[in-house]
């Protein structure tokens, strides 16, 4: 589609009231100055706002200023914007997925704070073919790549530009005389991404009835099939369990953003059975009847956090009514044994559920807690 084709697609992923609010993801780069530009012009046609939040990962010298450099660029152009600076990040191993996974966390957060639902991210027509290719290496699935519409806890993720071309967005802010910042690590072949995109690797994606197709069987087999408690953890009365339905309860019970990779889904799935997969162990149900547990395996939770209002602990739980950063929140883990008789849960339950410690470790339990996966089960409906 043309730049002038915009309105219509993001339309299609709304509605957005009469007066549209639009949270937009900004890095600084080509293609999400341009959607900040294009959800400036749609917003203003329509009496509504847009919010430009920009993300400093700080992983490298010089984005301060990159951030800053651009927040001044879309002020100029009329759109008020935040810098979200993120701190923490682990370093070696696995650092572009925990950037990523906070990077999502912090403008959900963000948007959701300010009175934002529809958050907008700028991936194109070629991310989308990058990412349908990477994830055919993993295995079967996938294959209808991103989705241009999709829920988080507090937010909808849009993606109005996926029928857009890199090209096209880059003549489109020239035109407009609007600079963008280059991030080197778009160059580094350390990263796969780079080295499908220089390989000129990247495939289309599956058409997107196959993907409605998978997300109604997902949630017709929930709806027949799985229990989801508040502590979460999941029962699941099934011998065996399509792929894409297995990945989203261990997604959701795991507190991750993706689910393990098809094949060992595939595996698993034709037989259930006793298990530990993407950090959940699967068990008999034992006195919570047929069928088999699905919970947190609690030595892989994460680290404790500040109690600070609103802390999300292990992708899973989030902190409400309670701010007390000289607190730290993560899990009961061995002392559950003191609480074995809480609300008759089994102890690998117990030992992953949330709990505040103090400096001299006392622990307070329950704590105020809400069970809250980076996503839902499935975008589909499902009734029992």
């Amino acid at each position: 589609m043309p730049v002038a084709g915009f309105a219509a697609a993001l339309e299609r992923l709304g509605p957005f009231g009469a007066s549209p609010r639009l949270a937009v993801a900004v890095s600084g780069g080509a293609d999400s100055m341009a959607l900040a530009l294009l959800a400036r012009d749609y917003c203003a046609a329509r009496g509504g706002v847009v919010l430009a939040l920009i993300v400093d990962h700080g992983l490298r010298a010089g984005s301060a200023g990159e951030a800053a450099l651009t927040a001044s660029r879309l002020a100029a152009c009329g759109i008020p914007g935040r810098i979200l600076t993120l701190s923490g990040l682990p370093r070696g191993a696995g650092l572009q997925a925990a950037a990523r996974a906070a990077r999502y966390a912090a403008l959900a957060a963000a948007a959701a704070g300010d009175g934002f639902l529809h958050l907008l991210l700028g991936h194109h027509a070629a991310d989308q073919e990058e990412t349908v290719a990477m994830r055919a290496l993993r295995g079967p699935g996938g294959a209808e790549g991103m989705a241009a519409w999709s829920a988080r806890e507090t937010v909808l993720l849009l993606r109005p530009l996926l029928g857009l071309r890199r090209g096209v967005l880059r003549d489109y802010l020239r035109a407009r005389g609007m600079a963008w910042v280059e991030d080197p690590s778009n160059a580094a072949i350390k990263f796969e991404r780079v080295r499908v995109r220089q390989a000129g690797a990247g495939m289309a994606p599956a058409p997107a009835g196959a993907r409605v197709a998978r997300e109604a069987e997902v949630a017709a087999f929930l709806a027949a099939h799985a229990q989801f408690r508040p502590e979460g953890f999941v029962l699941l009365d099934a011998a065996s369990a399509p792929p894409a339905a297995l990945g989203a309860l261990l997604r959701m019970v795991g507190g991750a953003a993706y689910p393990p990779r098809q094949a060992a889904l595939a595996r698993l799935g034709a037989r259930l059975g006793p298990a530990a997969l993407g950090g959940v162990r699967i068990l008999p149900a034992g006195r919570f009847g047929p069928g088999w547990l699905l919970a947190r395996e609690p030595a892989a939770c994460a680290a404790p956090v500040p109690a600070r209002a609103g802390a999300v602990w292990d992708g899973r739980f989030r902190l409400e009514g309670v701010a007390e950063p000289a607190l730290l929140l993560g899990a009961l883990g061995g002392d559950a044994k003191s609480y074995k008789d809480f609300n008759n849960l089994p102890s690998v339950v117990l030992r992953g559920l949330a709990a505040l410690r103090g400096a001299e470790g006392r622990i307070r339990f329950p704590v105020p807690v809400r069970f809250c996966p980076p996503a839902p089960a499935t975008s589909h409906p499902f009734v029992a």
